[in-house]
């Protein structure tokens, strides 16, 4: 374990943007993370857990506590018996918080372990997946996790939390807005099959030429979803100015039926009657929209911006940091196409990055 004062938050974040932290942590072993938690709670001091950084939003002023940067690397695989429908075998996969997300669905798809793979690409770490329930083209970890070790920083124990006790919902978790919990490690249930998942994403199939429902390998699929998030600048790439971002800023809002139908009213209103509003039904009655589809129709288009910070080239639903640009500048964005949005069509879209000292 290494510690810093005065580490530049700007320097592990995917935004590349927030200033100093107080003190800067970097814990190798499960046992070093808990022991900087716990220093960290003795003391008295503000604690940030800091996975990749892709998913925050940290202010110019920086961190005025302890950022521990998960830095725990150990993955191990375990077969549990065969599913008993398929005859699938299936495996745990244990991966502690530090683990780079993107390299473990690779390796899962090189052991040929499926149930992951339309993940790929997402930047991070282990530990961030289940407590915003990080999912994408129709999959969710909440679908393979089957249990989270974490310390409990109330009791000062270690636990293990079932799937049913970490509270899934959409972009959720009981993890997501509290600080209770320092997720340590995730077991993930997958199995073994050289095929994918049935696809539920209507662009994945398309991209691969097969209809809903089909499995494919599970390389095509893995490869597949690389290129279709390559082109909306979602993979973390040090050329690609489009890629300083935090990956989707804003969640696809959830609305209720009758809702729903206030905003077709508002885009027939605004764009004309024969425009359709893309919408999927939940499985609760209600309706998810596209956030980047409102976004785009509100008018804010690819690439628009006034100042430092932009909207992506590559998909409205990233906002980036081209360069030069300060949180303050990316949230002032955010709350335009915030309002924009709102204004529009009726529904005011939430963020999905953690806000650090600010808020939008």
């Amino acid at each position: 374990m290494s510690t810093l004062s005065g580490a530049q938050l700007c320097d592990h974040t995917t935004l590349g943007l927030g200033g100093p932290a107080k003190e800067f942590v970097a814990a190798r072993t499960t046992a070093a993370l808990v022991d900087a938690v716990t220093t960290a709670d003795r003391d008295g001091e503000p604690l940030l857990i800091l996975g990749g950084g892709s998913n925050l939003v940290v202010a110019d002023d920086g961190f005025a506590g302890t950022v521990v940067r998960v830095d725990t690397r150990t993955v191990s695989l375990v077969e549990a018996g065969q599913d008993p429908d398929t005859g699938e075998t299936l495996v745990l996969v244990r991966a502690e918080a530090g683990v780079e997300w993107d390299s473990l669905v690779r390796r899962t798809v090189e052991e040929g372990l499926s149930g992951v793979e339309f993940l790929s690409g997402i930047p991070g770490r282990v530990g961030s997946t289940p407590i915003q329930n990080v999912g994408a083209y129709g999959q969710d970890v909440s679908q393979t996790v089957v249990e989270v070790g974490v310390h409990d920083r109330h009791t000062g124990e270690r636990r293990t939390m079932t799937n049913a006790e970490c509270g899934f919902t959409y972009r959720d978790s009981v993890f997501k807005g509290g600080d209770r919990y320092v997720v340590c490690e995730v077991v993930f249930e997958l199995r073994r099959s050289e095929l994918s998942r049935p696809i539920r994403y209507a662009e994945v199939a398309r991209a691969l030429g097969v209809e809903a429902g089909v499995r494919v390998p599970l390389d095509e699929a893995r490869e597949t979803v690389l290129a279709l998030r390559a082109g909306k600048g979602m993979v973390l790439d040090p050329d690609d100015p489009d890629t300083r971002s935090a990956g989707s800023f804003f969640t696809n809002p959830v609305v209720s039926a009758e809702e729903f139908a206030a905003v077709r009213a508002r885009v027939a209103a605004r764009l004309g009657a024969d425009v359709e509003v893309p919408g999927h039904p939940d499985g609760e009655g209600n309706v998810k929209l596209s956030a980047a589809w409102l976004i785009d129709r509100a008018g804010f288009t690819k690439g628009y911006g006034t100042g430092p910070a932009r909207i992506s080239g590559k998909h409205t639903l990233a906002l980036t940091n081209p360069g030069g640009a300060t949180t303050r500048d990316l949230l002032d964005l955010a709350r335009e196409v915030r309002a924009g949005v709102e204004e529009a069509f009726g529904v005011r879209l939430v963020n999905e990055p953690v806000m650090i000292g600010v808020s939008l």
